[in-house]
Parts: C-alpha cells; sequence; structure tokens
C-alpha cells in the first residue's frame, strides 16, 4: 500500500522537472509519483518521465495525455492515484526532504493508529528568484501544531495568508468523495483544488515543517501580473466556479468558523481578479469586473451584500480613475508585504 500518492503535472517542463522529481524520490517506496505529461511536444519532457519510470519502476509511473491544462492534468492523477494521501507538486517547485520524511512519519501514524486526518498541514516558502531571505508562510498562531483538531479550533486568518494547494495534503477518497473535478484548459484551478473539499474535511492535522518550496520568477509562469492579466477570463472562471462552490455546499459547512474562512477566502479571490481587471487598464475588463460582481450578487445575495459592505469590497468600488489608482497603489503594498507574483 503507497502511503502518498503525488501528481506532478508537466507541460514542456524539462528545464526543471528533474529537480521536482528528484526531491520526491526520498520518500522511497511509500510514496507513488505521477508525473503527468500534458501533451507536452516542444522539449524532452515525455522522455524524461519515461526514463524515471524505467529506473524507479516501483515508485513512479510516466502518464502521457492530449494536453488538458493544469486542471486535466491534477484530475488525471487523481483518477490514477492509489495512495492513501493525495498532493500535488507542481514541476517547477520541490520539496524539503527533512520536513517531507516527517510528514510521511505522521501519515503513517494515522493508518497505524486509525486516526481519521482528512487534511494534512504544513508551511510552504516562497522561493522568489533573486531573494535572499525567502518568505515562509506558516501557520503557528493559527491552527493547533502536532495534533489532531477541527475547524472550531482554528483561529482567525488575516488578509494575506490562507491554505493554498503548497500548504495541504489531502485523503484521496475524500477528494473523490466531494466529486472534485477541475476545468481543463483553465489556469489558477489551486484555488478550487483547496477550497472544494473545505467542508467535507472534519479532522486535520498541521505539521509546523517548511516542506514545500513554491518558485517564483519565471517571466512566463502563470502568477506573473501580466500573465494573469492576459489569462483574467481565466481568473474570473475559477472565481465565479468558487461562488458556486461555497453556494452549493453553504448548508453543509456545520462549522461558522469555517464559513468564516470560506468567506474570507471567497472574498480575497474576488478581490484579486477585480484588482487585475483595474490594474489592466482595459475598459473591457472593468465590465467584466463588475460582471463577476453582479454573478455573485445573483448567486448569493447575502454574500455580495457582505462583500460590498467590507473594506476590500468599498474600496473595489471607489469610483473615477483615482479610485483605482487607490485600489492599485494598495495592491502594490501587499506585494511589497506578502512577496506574490
Amino acid at each position: 500500500m503507497k502511503l502518498l500518492s503525488v501528481a506532478i503535472p508537466c507541460y514542456n517542463s524539462a528545464d526543471y522537472m528533474e529537480h521536482c522529481i528528484q526531491s520526491l524520490l526520498a520518500g522511497g517506496e511509500e510514496v507513488e509519483i505521477l508525473i503527468v505529461d500534458d501533451g507536452s511536444a516542444k522539449d524532452n519532457t515525455a522522455k524524461i518521465a519515461d526514463s524515471y519510470a524505467e529506473n524507479y519502476p516501483s515508485i513512479v509511473r510516466a502518464i502521457h495525455q492530449e494536453n488538458a491544462g493544469h486542471g486535466g492534468a491534477v484530475n488525471t492523477g487523481l483518477a490514477n492515484a492509489s495512495g492513501v494521501y493525495f498532493k500535488v507538486v507542481d514541476s517547477d517547485d520541490w520539496v524539503d526532504e527533512d520536513a517531507y520524511l516527517r510528514l510521511l512519519d505522521v501519515m503513517r501514524d494515522s493508518i497505524n493508529e486509525g486516526w481519521e486526518l482528512d487534511m494534512l498541514l504544513s508551511n510552504y516558502v516562497y522561493d522568489k528568484q533573486g531573494v535572499t531571505n525567502k518568505m515562509v508562510m506558516q501557520y503557528r498562531r493559527l491552527l493547533p501544531a502536532g495534533r489532531l483538531f477541527t475547524w472550531d479550533e482554528i483561529h482567525k486568518f488575516p488578509i494575506g495568508k490562507y491554505i493554498l494547494m503548497h500548504s495541504v495534503i489531502y485523503r484521496t477518497q475524500l477528494l473523490r468523495d466531494c466529486g472534485l473535478q477541475l476545468p481543463k484548459h483553465t489556469f489558477y484551478v489551486d484555488n478550487i483544488f483547496v477550497f472544494q473539499p473545505f467542508p467535507y474535511v472534519k479532522n486535520m492535522y498541521y505539521l509546523d515543517v517548511d516542506f514545500y518550496h513554491y518558485f517564483i520568477g519565471r517571466e512566463d509562469q502563470s502568477v506573473n501580473e501580466k500573465v494573469m492579466i492576459s489569462r483574467i477570463d481565466q481568473q474570473l472562471k475559477v472565481n465565479r466556479l468558487m461562488i458556486d462552490c461555497y453556494t452549493q455546499s453553504a448548508g453543509d459547512i456545520g462549522s461558522d468558523k469555517l464559513d468564516h474562512y470560506m468567506l474570507s477566502y471567497l472574498n480575497i479571490i474576488t478581490t484579486i481578479s477585480s484588482v487585475l481587471c483595474i490594474r489592466s487598464g482595459l475598459e473591457e475588463n472593468l465590465v467584466k469586473k463588475d460582471a463577476v460582481w453582479n454573478y455573485l450578487k445573483k448567486k448569493n445575495p447575502a454574500v455580495y451584500k457582505k462583500f460590498m459592505h467590507s473594506p476590500l469590497g468599498i474600496a473595489l468600488h471607489l469610483p473615477g480613475k483615482a479610485g483605482r489608482r487607490i485600489v492599485s497603489w494598495g495592491y502594490m503594498l501587499a506585494q511589497k508585504l506578502y512577496g506574490f507574483n
């Protein structure tokens, strides 16, 4: 039995995927590494994947498919996973070996001791190119560490700190039970991957280790601001799907603290969508910004009203060019504080 299945979506990733794979091999035979070659055609991604599968046949599987985008590759990884737990590691990222082994210890204990562990959390590092002091996103003041806990025991998350795909390892069957199926040919679906399963999570465990190294720095990277603006329709699609997800699951959340957290997360995603529309400087994107807010108003009037009266909602709807400049300055300040993009 495999403790953990790790899906690595790869699309023309030959320049950096080996670093990612090598870091994951430290897990040994208890780990299944699923390299999902998502229709790569411009480099040796497929060849590298096959080479690792040949050299590590009991650990690595190479899966080749027609291009379906990041979400489609994650779907394929989940469909083929045999591990009790499931993790996504992007092909330009990597993991810390000591933290990795400690997380595997927790997974092993959960099975041997019969814990009902739905979500395992750890810290991640913003490994921004050219920056000496890397920012670590940790949760030690927000989550109980080193033991099982529930949503009722979490503390209020501040703006700018959220549970992201880099932070989580989910129980594989939970992801299947919640019907997770990410949209194909769409970026930014990592937010759906994390968000949709939350109401199904009952028991969590936080290990205060810096496990995931999230690389930031390539100009073509999906989180680069210019790239995000060029793909604004995909960001807005994810935003709308998250509105749908929250609205559909609202009656099943079962915890006031989880409900508050999910609303806060949805608010920040709607804010990011709106800010990118504003910073694009294009009138057509301002229309799209209004459209996503109108979508929220139609789908969930109570949440729309709450967001509109929040500090972020008020700021995003300041009138005229002066109002948009204020939003833009606030965004740039947040960039410096939190080190994203």
